[in-house]
């Protein structure tokens, strides 16, 4: 298999009127994250501004003519899973531009699959995966979605699959991807806005431990956790930048129509936040979305471990925002209870079926 290597290039403003002078290098400008305030539930027309601000579908997709969607669909409960309406309107806006769509995820866990009363278990079986997506995708409504839209469903826990070099990898040197994740022009994240109770907070790049297939890693991702925490703690947070790095993630589009604070990403109460948080640079979004979450970026282990990898911005004053001001539109959220994931491991998700 042929590696997919992402290349990173950084801008140069070369200036110099006057003969002799030398070519300076210029600051690069600031990334541009958009924060929309829903109006009477009007979340098509929140996401479209938010695009707008951005500059358009059309500028955030220029090059680009295959898109994959991934929205957070960790289990079969609608509460804690990105709305269909987000992922509906992103997906016609590409579509009136001329792009090509699919939707991918690859679930966590449902009930009678691989949770079974308060035992969540791992597994690696296609036999247990293929039938819990689909039924995902089923209750949640992103089948009837996909039908109406008449773009491609992929389950990314199986069918081919890919190997990705990543040099300088923090946990996996190689990782193995769906196909379709390789071959697609631009993978935009669609997550709900969430607390988590291992990454602190679950955004646009947490979003990617979905693109981990289960076949491989495992199913609510023992495997992954399992390397992770030889690395960092929070078993979560090194691997999720290698994902990333080894996806084209381009575009963040967070629902934030309702969030949820507390114990997530999935036992926490609800927040009705009203907001969506889009950027084409997923670290910029993702530190504007937790500081309207009441996080300071220093306090989210991703950050710093994409940091680490070179990625930036590295706090809000780095960041331009558009639309709604943060300090307006913050709300602070009651925090996760933390974990490291060697002190869980034992009573969650040990089981492998």
């Amino acid at each position: 298999m042929e590696p997919h290597r992402i290349s990173r290039r950084g801008f140069l403003l070369a200036g110099a009127a006057a003969a002799g002078a030398n070519a300076r290098a210029m600051p690069a400008p600031k990334p541009v994250v958009s924060v929309v305030r829903i109006k009477n539930d009007k979340v098509a027309m929140a996401v479209e501004e938010a695009i707008d601000l951005l500059g358009g579908i059309r500028d955030v997709t220029r090059g680009k003519d295959t898109v994959m969607l991934k929205p957070n669909l960790v289990s079969s409960q609608a509460t804690c899973t990105t709305k269909p309406e987000v992922v509906r309107t992103i997906a016609q806006l590409m579509q009136r531009a001329g792009k090509q769509v699919s939707i991918g995820e690859g679930s966590a866990a449902a009930p009678n699959f691989n949770v079974f009363g308060t035992q969540v278990c791992r597994t690696r079986k296609r036999e247990i995966l293929d039938p819990m997506q689909r039924y995902v995708f089923d209750q949640l409504g992103y089948t009837e979605l996909a039908r109406t839209l008449r773009v491609p469903l992929v389950n990314l826990h199986s069918g081919d699959m890919v190997e990705i070099a990543l040099p300088g990898a923090f946990v996996f040197d190689k990782l193995t991807i769906h196909k379709s994740l390789a071959e697609v022009d631009l993978l935009c994240s669609v997550p709900m806005m969430k607390t988590h109770t291992l990454a602190t907070v679950t955004l646009g790049m947490k979003n990617l431990i979905g693109a981990y297939p289960g076949t491989v890693y495992q199913a609510v991702r023992g495997h992954v956790h399992d390397m992770t925490s030889e690395v960092e703690p929070s078993g979560t947070a090194a691997a999720i930048v290698d994902m990333v790095r080894a996806n084209k993630l381009g575009l963040v589009v967070v629902d934030a129509s309702m969030a949820m604070e507390g114990d997530g990403p999935s036992m926490g109460p609800l927040v009705k936040m009203d907001l969506i948080v889009a950027g084409t640079n997923p670290l910029a979004a993702d530190i504007v979305a937790a500081s309207l979450m009441g996080f300071e970026a220093r306090e989210v282990p991703t950050f710093a471990w994409a940091n680490k990898a070179g990625m930036r911005p590295a706090s809000l004053d780095e960041i331009e925002v558009r639309g709604e001001t943060v300090e307006r539109a913050r709300r602070p959220f009651a925090k996760p209870q933390l974990y490291a994931w060697k002190s869980i491991r034992g009573n969650w998700g040990s089981k492998e079926i």
